[in-house]
């Protein structure tokens, strides 16, 4: 497989006034494209408003940085105003209508990453928002817009007219936004830094994984997810999705060394990795991770929405499962070498602490 898997940037697409979006690019890192993967972010100064938009991939957004409010209508459904924070994950179905808002002093940041599949571009989110100079009011004409929505002609140009901004405006500080209801949060909104931890190595690493089970709705995205801590000099077991998804990976915080291995043994990557990168694992590749004495934390979404992995060091490694008579023939290596192998890594699962 010869396809450039270094990790990338995103690079800014609009916005000035109230923030900006900025988006990964196919062109510059292939494997979106192939995997019909789309990646961006959203990234709100406080009295930013990201104007009502519905987009033609199922998501996964995930709170980066700040608190703010989103706005979300699921089709044929009321609205509802939920309070996000960092560490919030939110599944977003096709059709999903949503607005965000930051009346903090901090910048609200929100990565999405999701399915391309049934998009107009692959590899690439197509947003369509409901107003602004890019709004759909303005491709229809004056009389269809006044028979659909039953108003006169000065509400016409108003609903036309008004809204000069694309896609994110700065609103005035006296500006009333909705407040966000504790109980919408319900069924949308799993916060991975607070959630029960599924794997906790002690010294090593953590990990949350967004599934079925705790966010039901990724079920209808199509999409699992995760949230991953390793500690300084921690190291991540060597492993691959034994069910063919697709890995695709947002460094959070902190930094570490990356390989990936492929076909033949091949060592398609090794690099460094840092806080704002992205890279996606090909299919059945196996991939580790060692952090740098800062750490390294990173959010995946797996392109499937109960996703399983194969670990091949550890105590649950897939070594650990063979017998010895099978490992000293695969290995060709004397007993004594299957006994010292066999002993090793015995109580570590996923995550290996530095070693002492």
């Amino acid at each position: 497989m010869d396809i450039d898997l270094t990790p990338k940037l995103a690079k800014k697409v609009y916005g000035e006034n109230g923030g900006s979006y900025h988006a990964w690019c196919p062109d510059e890192l292939p494997m979106l494209r192939q995997g019909n993967i789309g990646a961006a972010k959203l990234a709100l100064e406080k009295d930013g408003f990201a104007l009502p938009r519905y987009s033609d991939s199922s998501k996964v957004a995930y709170v980066l940085q700040g608190a703010g409010v989103a706005g979300i209508v699921l089709p044929e459904s009321e609205e509802k105003v939920i309070a996000i924070k960092k560490g919030d994950a939110i599944a977003l179905p096709f059709g999903v209508i949503t607005w965000w808002y930051n009346k903090e002093d901090t910048d609200l940041v929100v990565l999405f990453l999701g399915d391309t599949s049934k998009g107009h571009k692959a590899g690439q989110f197509t947003d369509f928002f409901l107003t602004g100079s890019n709004g759909i009011f303005t491709g229809f004409t004056t009389e269809f817009v006044k028979r659909a929505w039953d108003v006169d002609d000065d509400t016409v140009k108003a609903l036309l007219g008004k809204q000069t901004g694309k896609g994110i405006v700065k609103l005035d500080a006296n500006v009333k936004m909705p407040e966000p209801k504790p109980e919408h949060r319900q069924g949308l909104v799993l916060n991975c830094e607070e959630a029960p931890l599924d794997t906790d190595i002690k010294n090593a690493g953590n990990v949350v994984v967004l599934n079925t089970k705790n966010l039901p709705l990724v079920g209808q995205v199509g999409l699992g997810a995760d949230l991953v801590r390793l500690e300084g000099n921690a190291m991540c077991s060597p492993g691959f999705s034994c069910d063919s998804a697709l890995q695709v990976t947002y460094i959070v915080k902190g930094s570490g060394r990356l390989q990936v291995v492929g076909v033949d043994g091949k060592r398609v990557l090794e690099t460094i990795v840092k806080a704002g990168n992205l890279l996606i694992v090909p299919r059945f590749f196996v991939v580790s991770k060692i952090a740098d004495p800062d750490g390294l934390s990173w959010f995946s979404i797996i392109t499937t929405p109960n996703p399983v992995f194969t670990h091949l060091a550890g105590s649950i490694g897939t070594w650990k499962a063979l017998s010895p008579e099978v490992l000293r023939a695969s290995f060709n290596i004397p007993d004594e070498t299957e006994k010292l192998f066999r002993s090793k890594r015995t109580s570590d699962a996923i995550f290996f602490p530095p070693p002492k």
